[in-house]
């Protein structure tokens, strides 16, 4: 008996493992901006996809799901967030790994060690399709928040898909403020920590000038900076702070940037578009809520896209802990606005592109996850109906070609009170 438990109890700590699957007759999303196909099938072999499309043969040895009536798509991709570096709120409770607070480093910080596969958030997130997430840190006492990691949502808890992925910095108002008070003084921060980075990587016996402002860790976190090996993820809102980021590739040309926010990015697209950087954009700022938003619209993602900038959406500043769910109801959002007289909005295919393959391009991971394609990991998602339909639900999530659960907190405190007889209730419940 005993060793029959012993069994049980080791079978239910192993990882669970890939299968050969074929989901099929689904309505088929790929994720690329292409339209959807009816009647579509995914084959996912050893935790990558093998095969898809309307006429695709299903193996022998294959565990068939049948989407008739359903969505299949690839997951859902966070394109900026701090999922699993946060709680739920519950104050200075040491549960909030997002930013450094007084210590000090900076842009040597790396996010991976504070990300927990088991935070509440992650299982939340899980069970509304999101299977990866850019998770990206605050800035603390430094412009230079340090280096975030690409993540996926799997109740395991090898969660990290991609360390240092790249570095983030804070530019704009939130610059202004911890660099002392002015644009000017974040902008010369800025461009002096890339210098020191620029002149460590050119010294063969690592020496250093006597005057430098960063730390050795941290200015050494930066060499793969101005090398073009690290993607620089730059948080700016205001038009005139977007070419103002642009305009540094003149100093440091092998900068490899991206941007995040950019609510005023449509009034400068066709040059931001010329540069060939990629936006994680906010879709939903409407209103001048600070001086650096004056231009804010929900036009802005589909007037940039008109004028060929590269687009995905992110949570930035937007309870980016743990709603990550909300990006569907943004990108159903942003197809809506197509319909309105003077609005610009974008297809339906190109909004679930932005949830899915381009925040995976944005951060240099394309060619592994954000779309249904041979090779890409096998994170697919069947829905009860459209998924930019708040209506629709995630009814079967895989990740890596493993089947998650959908469970969580919430749920289970669901399932446990909502059919408790009367006399199981407590008392004050009862009269």
């Amino acid at each position: 008996m005993r060793a029959l438990i012993a069994a049980a109890l080791l079978a239910a700590a192993s990882p669970l493992s890939a299968q050969t699957i074929a989901i099929t007759n689904g309505t088929l999303v790929l994720g690329d901006g292409s339209e959807p196909i009816q009647g579509g099938t995914v084959i996912v072999v050893n935790g990558r996809i093998t095969a898809v499309g309307p006429t695709v043969q299903v193996p022998t040895n294959a565990q068939i799901f049948d989407a008739n009536g359903k969505w299949v798509t690839p997951g859902i991709v966070a394109g900026f967030s701090r999922l699993g570096l946060s709680e739920v709120d519950l104050g200075a409770d040491g549960s909030d790994d997002t930013d450094s607070g007084s210590g000090p480093f900076n842009a040597a910080i790396d996010v991976t060690p504070a990300i927990n596969p088991k935070a509440s958030t992650v299982a939340v997130s899980r069970a509304d399709g999101v299977t990866r997430a850019v998770v990206v840190p605050v800035a603390g006492k430094n412009i230079f928040a340090g280096q975030g990691a690409v993540i996926d949502t799997g109740v395991d808890m090898d969660a990290v898909l991609r360390a240092r992925a790249f570095q983030f910095v804070e530019l704009g108002e939130g610059g202004a403020g911890i660099a002392g008070g002015s644009r000017a003084s974040a902008f010369a921060l800025f461009r002096n920590a890339l210098r020191e980075a620029r002149d460590l990587r050119g010294r063969v016996d690592g020496t250093r000038r006597d005057d430098v402002l960063l730390t050795r860790f941290d200015v050494a976190a930066l060499v793969p900076v101005v090398q073009g090996k690290q993607l620089l993820l730059v948080h700016v809102e205001r038009a005139k702070d977007i070419l103002n980021v642009l305009e540094l590739r003149r100093e440091f040309p092998g900068l490899k940037l991206a941007l995040a926010g950019v609510s005023e990015g449509w009034t400068v697209a066709d040059q931001i578009a010329a540069s060939g950087v990629w936006v994680i954009a906010s879709a939903l700022n409407d209103l001048p809520a600070s001086f650096e938003m004056l231009a804010a619209t929900q036009s802005s993602i589909g007037r940039m896209r008109a004028s060929g900038v590269k687009v995905a959406i992110g949570m930035i500043d937007d309870n980016d802990t743990r709603y990550q769910r909300n990006q569907r109801q943004y990108a159903g959002n942003l197809v809506a606005l197509g319909k309105l007289p003077g609005a610009a909005g974008v297809s339906w295919s190109e909004a679930f592109a932005m949830i899915s393959s381009r925040p995976a391009e944005a951060v240099g991971l394309g060619g592994e996850i954000g779309s249904l394609a041979p090779g890409r990991r096998g994170d697919v998602v069947i829905w009860s109906g459209d998924p930019l339909e708040l209506s629709s639900a995630a009814e079967a999530v895989w990740i890596d070609g493993v089947r998650q659960p959908l469970d969580n907190h919430q749920t289970k405190l669901r399932d446990r009170y909502r059919s408790l007889e009367r006399e199981a209730l407590p008392e004050a419940y009862r009269k």
